[in-house]
């Protein structure tokens, strides 16, 4: 069974690195990454607040199902519901533009 498993990570890493290098990979990959961070960061706000997501979804007029796949990182969120959840935390929502900085 060991064997399987390095093969099957060999195979893994190799399907990676191509799907990594087909046009808008990399995109795709960022745009999941920032929908991680922002329902990890909104995850830990409303469980400071003594929140569920229940209660998080009524404030912002979603359903918790829709809270519960935001926090998870499972959907890209729009300015809008980013709005709707700041006030129902009541955060301020602050998106900025900045230089991209070099990968070392």
């Amino acid at each position: 069974m060991g064997v399987a498993r390095v093969a099957e990570r060999t195979d893994w890493r190799q399907l990676r690195d191509r799907r990594m290098s087909e046009p808008g990979a990399t995109e795709a990959y960022e745009a999941t990454r920032i929908a991680f961070e922002l329902g990890r960061s909104v995850r830990e706000v409303r469980e400071r607040r003594g929140l569920s997501q229940a209660q998080l979804a009524e404030a912002a007029g979603m359903t918790q199902p829709a809270v519960a796949r935001f926090e998870a990182g499972g959907t890209v969120p729009t300015i809008p519901v980013l709005e709707r959840l700041a006030r129902a935390l009541e955060l301020e929502l602050v998106v900025r533009l900045a230089p991209r900085t070099s990968a070392a």
